[in-house]
């Protein structure tokens, strides 16, 4: 944690020295030190630190100066750091000065110069002083801080890129913080630059791409190696498995994630069936470990990175990035997971982002507080997220078609769900409009799918958790799949009529195998697959299993 500062300023020379010298012999170890002969360059100091998140614990300031009084100069700095304590240095001649300014500037001690012996005069002031800014002191988040509005859909993005990178952050929206417009008014922002990334040591980035803030956050962004043993495409659950499996077993390996890491299971707010955690563990939690652990036998990992296309060549795979570069590996393990699928409400692409999100829903959570928040869909991470929400909303309401969640959602969850007074099912339903107001989401249509009765009721936020769509379009016709887009896999090949014309090597495909050689599936992305963590977990780590075998052949 950075030490607070104690600033002194005097236009003499042999003064200033002498005080700074006794301060140093006094504070040094808690306090910062830091001194000037020139008024104008203190007052520009003074800014420059606000913007680089320092804090001033006491002004020392000598009053009679040529260049500007030092009440005069406490006058202009006061609303940087308000808090701070203030002191004068005074000529018995300008006792009465440093009296008025007592009101002026809220001034809180003057001193009488000579303060010789400083053990008598200085130190019992200051220390006092001190102490009483320290009871009321609440050190400032020293990390990165976002500065947008609320509602706004490209605030969103940058907020979950980070909480989806497990970068901690401080939000601050310039509607309602004063801090944000406090900022905003330092760094000569305006609309058009939000939002704004600040960094601890004062530097800010306006409305960065996700790449530009992955750079600045020291993400890996571009390959260290030619030619790979097995590229892992996707860094859910499953993808990353395959990491930790690949690495300690001397593979060299690349995983690439073109978002974040975790996928889905990364955004849930409690995981509470994963074997070997009685207590259940958090997406993030799950999705550090995991990385920490990849990263500890020597995998590459690629993000942000996005593959879109890929091709064999002589039996390399070659995968094409949406920069144009290009990637070239033994084999590849495809695990990119699915997404959820579009709510076809009126309304809904509106609002997206400013009001409407899709998935997670602890990177809103916050802004949620004491208000009423609907949620669509009934699988587990839908009944994860709205116990994750109860904390906060005033009420939370899980609307689905089916009269009950029995059919799709773990029997845990129901229990906990129904013993949470603000949470409400709103069975036999569906949302059909959203509207909004000052650009932002403020109503849900509900539709009685029985009656078809509509009705209209106030949301502040809509978490939509429908379906699960494949992310394969980018595949095109490299691998088959199945009507919906999963990866064929295995057995289920056999069935497939252009099978025959893919497959041109002697042995059958492997249980995880794609219709081209070397090519593999594991998790959610794959036709079959059971949608557990679990079960993706184990098929990530049994891939890196067939891809020996494969790269035992060629």
């Amino acid at each position: 944690m950075k030490k607070p500062i104690i600033f002194v300023l005097d236009d003499d020379a042999q003064v200033l020295k002498a005080v700074t010298r006794d301060l140093k012999s006094k504070f040094q170890e808690s306090y910062r030190i830091l001194s000037t002969t020139s008024p104008h360059d203190a007052i520009e100091a003074v800014e420059g630190l606000l913007k680089k998140n320092e804090v001033i614990a006491l002004y020392l300031v000598d009053q009679r100066m040529p260049e500007m009084l030092g009440v005069d100069f406490l006058k202009k700095v006061n609303t940087f750091f308000p808090e701070a304590k203030k002191v004068l240095l005074t000529a018995y001649s300008d006792t009465e000065a440093a009296i008025k300014a007592i009101n002026e500037v809220q001034l809180d001690y003057y001193l009488n110069k000579p303060w010789s012996p400083p053990e008598e005069r200085l130190f019992p002031v200051l220390e006092d002083l001190l102490g009483a800014w320290q009871a009321q002191y609440i050190p400032e988040f020293e990390g990165l801080s976002v500065i947008g509005y609320q509602y706004a859909p490209y605030s969103h993005e940058i907020k979950d890129f980070l909480a989806s990178n497990l970068f901690p952050f401080q939000w601050l929206d310039v509607e309602t913080s004063e801090k944000a417009q406090q900022l905003v008014e330092l760094h000569k922002l305006e609309a058009k630059d939000l939002p704004v990334v600040s960094f601890g040591d004062g530097e800010c980035m306006s409305r960065p791409t996700t790449i530009e803030l992955a750079k600045r956050l020291g993400l890996n962004a571009e390959t260290k190696d030619d030619l790979y043993d097995v590229t892992i495409i996707g860094a859910g659950p499953s993808g990353l498995a395959a990491a930790v499996y690949g690495g300690s077993e001397g593979l060299k390996t690349l995983l690439i994630e073109k978002h974040s890491p975790g996928g889905q299971a990364g955004k849930s707010s409690r995981i509470e069936n994963y074997l070997g955690f009685p207590n259940g563990l958090s997406g993030q939690d799950l999705t550090h470990r995991a990385i920490t652990q990849a990263k500890r036998f020597g995998i590459e990992f690629l993000s942000p990175r996005e593959v879109v296309s890929l091709h064999t060549k002589d039996n390399y795979k070659i995968l094409k990035m949406n920069d144009g570069a290009e990637i070239k590996s033994k084999s590849i393990i495809i695990s990119t997971g699915v997404n959820y699928k579009k709510l076809p409400a009126p309304g809904v692409e509106d609002f997206t982002g400013a009001g409407v999100y899709y998935g997670s829903s602890m990177t809103e959570a916050q802004a949620c507080r004491n208000k009423e928040v609907y949620i669509v869909g009934g699988g587990n991470s839908a009944g994860q997220s709205a116990i994750y929400l109860s904390k906060f909303a005033k009420n939370v309401y899980i609307v689905i078609r089916k009269p009950d969640l029995t059919s799709s959602m773990s029997s845990y969850l129901i229990d906990q769900i129904n013993t949470v007074s603000n949470i409400q099912v709103v069975a036999n339903t569906e949302i059909t409009k959203v509207e909004g107001e000052n650009e932002r989401l403020s109503c849900v249509e509900l539709t009685d799918v029985v009656s078809d009765d509509k009705r209209k009721s106030p949301a502040n936020a809509l978490f939509i958790f429908i379906g699960s769509k494949p992310y394969t379009e980018w595949i095109m016709d490299e691998v088959l799949q199945d009507e919906k887009g999963f990866l064929k896999t295995g057995k289920d090949l056999q069935n497939d009529e252009h099978f025959k014309a893919k497959w041109k090597i002697k042995r059958d495909p492997y249980l995880l195998e794609t219709s081209s050689p070397g090519i593999f599936a594991s998790g959610d992305v794959r036709s079959g697959a059971m949608n557990r963590v679990a079960s993706a977990v184990g098929e990530g780590s049994m891939a890196i299993k067939f891809v020996h075998q494969y790269l035992n052949e060629v």
